[in-house]
């Protein structure tokens, strides 16, 4: 049985708010002694990180590291967890307070659920661009992690095991994850640090209201099934969500997202299957969308506003991908400290991007407004759909407005049984190839 000690308690007045909010109930096999201590816990499964004592070091407390506290939790489940037949997993609650991480958390068990009462988020950006005499809050707040690892182990939470069967299970929710600063000034979004990396194949984790500030990367995830990313906050992080190397059938769904000017708020790698839905994504990553090698995805219902050409792309062979009911609005950065920069590509090379085969992309609504003196190459004018190869791609009853002329529609000569439908007039479509299908809006 595990130290009393050190398994998390919580007063009568206490638990009914941590059981009702986290969704546990109460142990029925309390003993007395426990009791005594300071009233029923929630569950011998269920860990306090402000309450837990690593054995011989008490100097380490939640508040100097974090990461160290629930290292010696995880050890704690899988002593007591030691059967693949007796492994429910556990939650590890972080209250609203600061906290520091100095140690990188590896989570190598399922069914692990790492939940705070707060993302938290706060604009450091801001914060570190301006005069804030007079703010009346300058930190991020809620369940707050300062990550502070060193470079060996730059990531917070490292997710990975060998062995099968793959990680499953997994959930980060309600809790910030901040890297404090960046180097060699705010504005270069870089510090070589990682909110979440997901290394190993995985199924069903989910993150949800997170919020991430301030990170190089927020998100890692490598060989998901099944992953469901929702109602996060990813800002002011050089890129926000990473899946990469392969995955299926995983949901990216009503986050609000703006990577740093050099990096991607969405890239996707060989997935099939991807669910992209009701999305804010918000400047200035130099693309917010980025599929290579993805099939058979859907973007649907998302909100997109970008200062670069090149805002969505489908890459590498993309196929049987569905782009519809999107709104883009393609503008001019604003804010003094990146005004200069770009993401190096020109305006001809489309607010969307597409190489691939068979994709669908329809019913959207594009809203261009750029100052003509900052369209590139000067007097140019600009492309808002761009199929740059491919074969049997269709673009229908998508609506462009303007500040200067465009091109709605631009397809490159090497695509094939392409079909143009009511999305522009006929000045407004150009096509390189003789095997296109054009029907202009009248």
């Amino acid at each position: 049985m595990t130290d009393p000690s050190r398994r998390m308690l919580v007063g009568a007045g206490a638990v009914g708010t941590l059981a009702a909010a986290l969704s546990l109930g109460t142990s029925p096999n309390a003993d007395a002694a426990e009791e005594s201590k300071g009233g029923p816990f929630i569950s011998p499964n269920a860990y306090d990180v402000t309450a837990w004592k690593i054995k011989g070091k008490p100097k380490i407390t939640a508040e100097s590291d974090i990461g160290a506290v629930i290292n010696d939790i995880i050890a704690d489940i899988k002593k007591r967890q030691s059967t693949p037949e007796t492994r429910p997993g556990a939650v590890v609650i972080i209250p609203p307070g600061d906290y520091d991480l100095l140690t990188q958390v590896v989570v190598d068990v399922d069914y692990l659920t790492i939940a705070g009462f707060g993302h938290g988020f706060f604009s450091r950006s801001i914060k570190d661009n301006v005069d804030t005499t007079g703010w009346v809050n300058l930190q991020p707040g809620g369940s707050h992690i300062r990550v502070l690892t060193p470079p060996s182990a730059p990531q917070a939470f490292l997710v990975r095991r060998n062995g099968s069967p793959r990680l499953s299970g997994i959930v980060f929710r309600d809790f910030c994850l901040d890297g404090v600063t960046f180097t060699p000034d705010a504005n270069s979004y870089k510090n070589g640090k990682t909110g979440i990396d997901v290394a190993s194949d995985n199924d069903s984790i989910h993150i949800t209201g997170m919020g991430f500030v301030y990170l190089e990367h927020a998100l890692v995830v490598r060989g998901a099934d099944a992953l469901r990313i929702h109602d996060n906050m990813i800002a002011e992080c050089g890129n926000c969500v990473e899946l990469t190397g392969a995955g299926q059938a995983t949901i990216v769904s009503d986050n609000l997202m703006g990577a740093g000017p050099e990096g991607v708020t969405l890239l996707a790698e060989n997935h099939e299957g991807l669910l992209v839905t009701g999305n804010n994504f918000f400047p200035r990553g130099r693309s917010l969308l980025e599929f290579t090698g993805c099939n058979r995805c859907s973007v649907t219902s998302n909100r997109f506003q970008g200062f670069y050409p090149g805002m969505m792309r489908l890459l590498n062979g993309c196929k049987e991908n569905l782009v519809t009911s999107n709104h883009f609005r393609r503008g001019a950065e604003g804010f003094p400290p990146f005004i200069d920069r770009t993401n190096g590509l020109d305006d001809l090379y489309g607010v969307i991007h597409t190489l691939g085969d068979n994709n669908l992309i329809s019913t959207n609504l594009f809203a261009y407004d750029v100052p003509p003196n900052k369209v590139v190459p000067a007097g140019s004018q600009p492309t808002i759909i761009l199929i740059a190869g491919g074969d049997g791609n269709v673009i229908a009853t998508n609506h462009v407005v303007s500040n200067v002329a465009t091109q709605h529609v631009v397809l490159d000569g090497s695509t094939t049984h392409s079909k143009v439908l009511d999305s522009g007039a006929a000045t407004t479509i150009t096509s390189y190839s003789q095997d296109t299908a054009i029907r202009p809006t009248p």
